[in-house]
């Protein structure tokens, strides 16, 4: 006898889908076989000292995000796990995390590093932005000192406006004209 559930699934799956096998219409997702399959967490795996390492490394993916970072939040990356072991493995066998450090940088050289280091060329790097800030601000200030000073310089030079009390005796007279003139 055949349920409610496969009778209707077999005839839509007969009408809509008529290509599809019926083992594939009844075959439900099944969310634990996508993307990768994770292996156990171990000690290592939570370590502070990994974490921090981690954190100075850049994944060889296109994320431009530290391997930390990659490893924990993008689950379709392939690159940070593998960069994960390595550098675990490093880490359990005794290197300290300058020496792992120095194990990328020798393999993949400069670029897996999330900072540069300061030397050489590298100083311009970090020199160049703060030194452009403070002329930038320098600048800034030198040409808001110089107008408020012609400010002040002109504000002396003109002389008061005298109060607009300044009618003639004329004036007065014909005022007087025209409102005995109105007046009348």
């Amino acid at each position: 006898m055949m349920d409610r559930r496969r009778f209707l699934g077999a005839g839509l799956s007969a009408l809509i889908l008529p290509q599809q096998s019926q083992s594939d219409a009844d075959r439900l997702y099944d969310p634990r076989a996508a993307g990768r399959s994770r292996a156990p967490v171990g000690e290592l795996d939570n370590s502070e000292l990994v974490k921090s390492i981690e954190r100075r490394l850049k994944c060889t993916c296109p994320c431009n995000l530290d391997v930390f970072t990659c490893r924990t939040t993008d689950f379709t990356c392939e690159y940070s796990p593998a960069m994960h072991r390595e550098v675990m493995a490093l880490v359990a066998a005794g290197q300290t995390s300058e020496e792992v450090i120095a194990d990328f940088v020798s393999r993949y050289g400069e670029r897996v590093l999330m900072a540069p280091p300061a030397e050489g060329f590298n100083l311009a790097g970090y020199l160049v932005p703060g030194v452009v800030v403070l002329l930038a601000g320098g600048a800034l200030a030198a040409v808001l000192l110089r107008r408020h000073r012609l400010a002040a310089v002109q504000a002396a030079e003109t002389p008061p406006s005298p109060p607009g009390d300044s009618v003639t005796e004329a004036d007065m007279e014909r005022l007087k004209r025209a409102l005995s003139e109105v007046a009348d």
